[in-house]
């Protein structure tokens, strides 16, 4: 059994995320409310997902603008922190995604037991961070170290804000990157985070890479769940959920409800 179907078995799972609030050290962080208020959002959008019927959630520091390639140890570690407190809360899979570090995206999954993680590992982009060249063979060998070579890597092959500096095509890309760097799933997204993924992309890819799960990662909305989920093997859904659709907003129960309600019909009733 592989490490993806070993998390969510054989169904397409729809992955919710918990957006954090900004974290202590960053420009955005509310210092009035602290990291009490952190956990406060975040328990309560945990609790909507989970009562909406998500397969997993994951936990994601998207609100840590600007971003880093490289994360300060505060943001790793109230991530760590947070979910730990939420720890006997989750009833579900979660995996963690420290934006943009694959290091810390690990060593925060082993401090918490996560079950899988989302990054960008491979690749060469121009992006608003500078350049950005991260180091799958490392990132996994730490892993390793950590204890933590169980968890799922979910590898972005298309990377948010940014623009590749390899030419080949998209699926060509992804292929290679399943080859050289053993992702357990490829994931997909479009040019920011909350803008779909094209379907044209999420069809090339899948069409290439047949026996290793594909999932569409942004942008995934009520109206096109159905249409995603035909293609795709999964998908992460974020500012859909939240309301009035505001990816910095909390989540909207009713919102949340009808996603899943959606996605179920799409996959059949499971």
């Amino acid at each position: 059994m592989s490490r993806f179907q070993a998390v969510f078995g054989d169904r397409k799972p729809v992955i919710a995320m918990v957006h954090l609030g900004a974290m202590p050290g960053t420009p955005l962080h509310d210092a009035r409310r602290g990291v009490e208020g952190i956990l406060a959002d975040a328990r309560a959008d945990l609790k909507a997902l989970q009562a909406a019927g998500f397969d997993a959630v994951m936990f994601g520091n998207e609100n840590d603008r600007p971003y880093e390639l490289r994360v300060d140890t505060a943001s790793s570690a109230t991530m760590a922190y947070v979910i730990g407190r939420l720890r006997d809360e989750i009833t579900v899979p979660f995996g963690v995604n420290v934006l943009w570090d694959p290091m810390s995206s690990f060593a925060v999954a082993a401090a918490t037991g996560a079950a899988f993680v989302r990054e960008i590992f491979t690749g060469t982009y121009a992006s608003d961070m500078g350049v950005w060249a991260p180091d799958a063979g490392a990132a996994v060998r730490y892993a390793q170290r950590l204890g933590a070579g169980g968890v799922a890597r979910l590898y972005n092959v298309s990377a948010e804000f940014a623009d590749s500096l390899d030419r080949r095509p998209l699926p060509d890309r992804a292929r290679s990157a399943v080859f050289s760097s053993i992702p357990d799933a490829v994931l997909v997204s479009g040019a920011i985070t909350g803008e779909a993924a094209r379907m044209e992309d999420l069809e090339g890819v899948k069409r290439v890479l047949p026996n290793t799960p594909v999932l569409a990662n942004t942008g995934v909305k009520h109206a096109t769940v159905a249409d995603v989920l035909a293609v795709a093997d999964g998908c992460i859904v974020g500012s859909a959920l939240k309301v009035g659709g505001d990816t910095w907003a909390a989540v909207d129960p009713d919102r949340a409800a009808d996603f899943m309600t959606r996605a179920r019909a799409a996959r059949g009733g499971k």
